[in-house]
């Protein structure tokens, strides 16, 4: 424990202490800013408490109350503090900013500001600008069938929810991104600012160009409490906090205190200071051409949780403790003495003096708020698809694979998508990013650094001219933080751009909550009539769990699927393309498609090449189909039915049929593939699964069907749970069986591999009955030859490896049945 004066340094009490001195504001000023201040804390506490007699002209009565009390008001008095002071800069210098509340639900204190800006009341007529309009908003906050105690999307001016926290700056910075002259100013609450992905985030400045890009002016709110527990950086010194920011390249700016009135002079002075910094930088870097990388400001806020309510009620600590985190006050129904302090404290902020009429003067209001979309409540940049522009796409048939055989060819799928994405780059160049983990390259993407390099504001080495492919202006997002690289294309996307995530597969769990979170966001914004539909959050998967052989157990896990199919069907999307121009056909539906988070699974490695890009067209828009060119079955009824979603299952299926027709030439095979994951479920509960009509037309309601599946069995078992004939539905995927393996060994342990699903395939046709006997033997006796040579040599058999569907005798044998 530090000393005294340590100790009294770092309290939130007391005259305001600030870095920044001065005394910008009059005395009217003050009084206007008091009254703005006290309006606004009364709509906070307001919301969490009042059902009725909303301007307190009775007195108050537990009959008023709501029945269940929710909300949060200890963040609320400094962020509306924030919000206020910054609404004077933006008047005063014609700023175009945004606000993000990143404090875990901070709803009042943005929805106050948006209430007394007038933005509420016109998007909402209903709750309007009078005593029974604010009844209606004290009412519905909190409430069944009203909004909820984030800022989540009926909130005007809001891009983050704040729900989970730690999001809040890497969702600035996203925003701000090729938006050159925007501010977000941004909230961040010192328990958020205990997690993982918001310390990664203070980083983003080293990937912000003062040229192109706006400005982020972050606010870490000291008000030292969390539910229950102090914060971490509330209570180390001044000089750690000082260390902390300049380290990550900050200039920290401390306010501190309680004392409102010297407490309005220093955040005016400083936050004034901090957006003159801002634009003497990007002055500077624009009229040079030179971009480079500043001390950005950062407004380090002391104040106490709660602040302007009861310090202490019974002998208890409240303002300034973890008491008024939530509800200040929390028995007002059974205790008459607590109602009286509450009703005390709540008329010591004027109501019926600041709302004469049921609202504030239009002098309070013209003196303070800024009007038009300059209020930050109203900033078209916060509804981004009022201001979207379609990407300028080039036509993806232009970089078709040449498959003049299926199944013959082998391509890097990849590396051509690549090129479509290099031009689209090209062709947006303030529109799209592409964001990863440090994987562009590795995911063999490298090809769009033609167009635009990684964004880099750090150092440079001479070595970097060797192929780091750097440069200030670029258009590739790198930072090893999948939640930063996350939270960049939330923003950038929310703000009225467009993106690509790509990383490995393994990993992408790292985000699993993050891409959640942005899924209930776009599923409420379906709900909100102004919301304006954004472009589609996607996600590139490669590296993908079947080639992850050589990097061992820990990098194979496919499940990012079943939590993205646990999602609403409204919003979410899965692409298993099998070759590379599916994989084009998919992501140009993808990239121009709105409302989605769009996840797409692809590997990187060189595979099979099955359609003509015609054919791939037809089979995406599909979605699912049969493939002709490796089935037996036409005008027959098939005696099984091989199924495959993923690119290396469905390569491994194809050489589970050539294996079966080898042994049983007169077999009748359906061979089936699934791009879209979501035709298997029923179209009851997904507006893309087939009626059940389809389904039967496909893969039949009697006949046994080996499905050969990318990621966890069971997921198909959920889908197709419902439809006729499930239970002949018999699913091989990764079974999370792993090590350092060969790729057809990895395959072997989980029983996806050819020979698994042949011999699958005998063992569900009884009326092959002995005459099945000896094949099984043989594809046993291959099989553990194939993986006892993957333990001995290292490396699967060239022939099985480099295996090819036949293109002699067998497959000129097929070709006269499909005709």
């Amino acid at each position: 424990m530090g000393d005294k004066p340590e100790v009294e340094s770092i309290s939130p009490y007391g005259i305001a202490r600030s870095t920044v001195k001065g005394s910008p504001l009059s005395k009217k000023d003050l009084e206007q800013y008091d009254d703005f201040f006290k309006a606004s804390l009364y709509l906070s506490l307001g919301m969490i408490y009042l059902r009725e007699n909303p301007l307190l002209k009775e007195p108050l009565s537990k009959d008023q109350l709501k029945a269940r009390l929710l909300g949060h008001f200890g963040s609320a008095p400094g962020q509306i503090f924030t919000y206020m002071h910054f609404n004077r800069l933006i008047k005063k210098y014609d700023l175009d900013s945004i606000f993000i509340s990143g404090p875990g639900h901070g709803a009042p204190a943005v929805l106050s500001a948006a209430y007394l800006e007038g933005t509420y009341s016109e998007v909402y007529p209903e709750v309007s600008e009078d005593e029974e309009g604010l009844q209606k908003f004290f009412k519905q906050f909190s409430f069944p069938g009203g909004i909820g105690s984030h800022a989540t999307p009926e909130t005007p001016g809001s891009i983050h929810e704040g729900g989970e926290l730690g999001y809040s700056i890497s969702h600035a910075f996203g925003s701000v991104f090729d938006h050159p002259n925007l501010i977000a100013l941004t909230m961040v609450g010192d328990g958020e600012a205990e997690t993982g992905p918001l310390a990664a985030s203070w980083h983003s400045t080293k990937f912000l160009n003062p040229i192109t890009d706006g400005a982020v002016l972050p606010v870490l709110h000291l008000n030292g409490y969390k539910i229950n527990n102090p914060t971490v950086l509330a209570r180390i010194s001044h000089k750690e906090l000082e260390y902390l920011f300049k380290g990550y390249g900050y200039e920290p700016y401390f306010v501190e205190g309680d004392d409102v009135e010297s407490m309005h002079q220093a955040m005016a002075a400083t936050l004034e200071h901090c957006v003159l910094e801002i634009r003497k930088f990007q002055k500077q870097a624009r009229d040079s051409g030179v971009a480079f990388r500043p001390m950005w400001p950062v407004i380090i806020l002391r104040s106490p949780k709660g602040w302007t309510g009861p310090r202490k009620i019974d002998g208890k600590f409240l303002e300034g403790f973890w008491r008024a985190h939530q509800v200040p006050i929390t028995d007002v129904h059974e205790s008459p003495e607590h109602l009286a302090v509450l009703e005390k404290w709540m008329r010591s902020y004027e109501p019926e003096r600041l709302f004469a009429g049921g609202k504030i003067s239009d002098e309070l209001k013209s003196a303070l708020c800024p009007t038009g979309t300059r209020r930050m409540s109203a900033n078209p940049v916060a509804n981004g698809g009022t201001i979207k522009k379609p990407l300028k796409m080039p036509d993806f048939r232009k970089y078709a694979l040449k498959v003049d055989k299926p199944a013959v060819n082998m391509d890097a799928s990849m590396s051509n998508m690549a090129l479509f994405m290099r031009d689209i780059v090209a062709n947006n160049p303030t529109n799209f990013r592409l964001f990863g983990p440090d994987e562009t390259e590795s995911n063999k993407l490298g090809a769009v650094y033609q167009a635009g390099k990684k964004v880099w504001m750090g150092e440079y080495f001479e070595e970097d001219q060797d192929g780091g492919n750097l440069a200030p202006a670029g258009r590739v997002m790198e930072i090893l933080s999948e939640h930063t690289c996350e939270g960049w294309l939330e923003g950038y996307i929310l703000s009225g751009r467009h993106g690509l995530l790509n990383s490995y597969e393994p990993f992408i769990h790292v985000i699993d909550s993050m891409v959640n979170q942005h899924c209930k966001w776009l599923e409420k914004c379906l709900e909100v009539e102004w919301r304006v539909k954004v472009a589609s959050l996607n996600i590139l998967l490669t590296a993908v769990v079947w080639r992850q052989d050589h990097n061992g157990f820990t990098h194979q896990d496919p499940g990012f699927l079943d939590v993205v199919a646990n999602k609403s069907p409204e919003v979410v999307r899965i692409y298993l393309p099998p070759d590379g121009n599916c994989l084009l056909s998919v992501m140009d539906h993808c990239l121009r498609s709105s409302n989605y988070v769009n996840v797409v699974v692809a590997d990187k490695q060189e595979h099979l090449q099955y359609l003509t890009m015609d054919e791939a067209i037809i089979h995406c828009t599909k979605g699912i189909g049969i493939w002709p060119q490796f089935s037996t079955d036409r005008d027959e009824e098939p005696d099984v039915v091989m199924a495959s979603c993923g690119d290396v299952p469905t390569h491994e299926s194809l050489a589970a049929i050539d294996l079966l027709l080898q042994h049983f030439p007169d077999l009748k095979i359906r061979c089936v593939n699934v791009v879209d994951l979501f035709k298997l479920i029923s179209h009851v509960d997904h507006p893309h699964g087939l009626e059940d009509s389809e389904w039967t037309s496909i893969f039949t309601d009697n006949k046994p069907i080996i499905f050969n599946f990318h990621s966890y069995p069971w997921l198909v078992h959920r889908l197709t749970y419902k439809r006729p004939g499930n239970k002949n539905i018999h699913v091989r995927g990764y079974k999370e069986k792993g090590n350092i393996d060969t790729p057809l060994e990895l395959a072997i342990r989980n029983q996806t591999d050819r020979f698994s699903l042949a011999m699958d395939a005998i063992d569900r046709m009884p009326h092959l009955g002995n005459r099945g006997s000896a094949a099984r033997e043989k594809l046993h006796n291959d099989q553990l030859t194939a993986r006892n040579q993957a333990f001995e040599v290292g490396i699967d058999p060239p022939f099985l490896k480099n295996w090819t569907w036949p293109h002699n005798g067998l497959w000129k044998a097929i070709i006269p049945k499909l005709n």
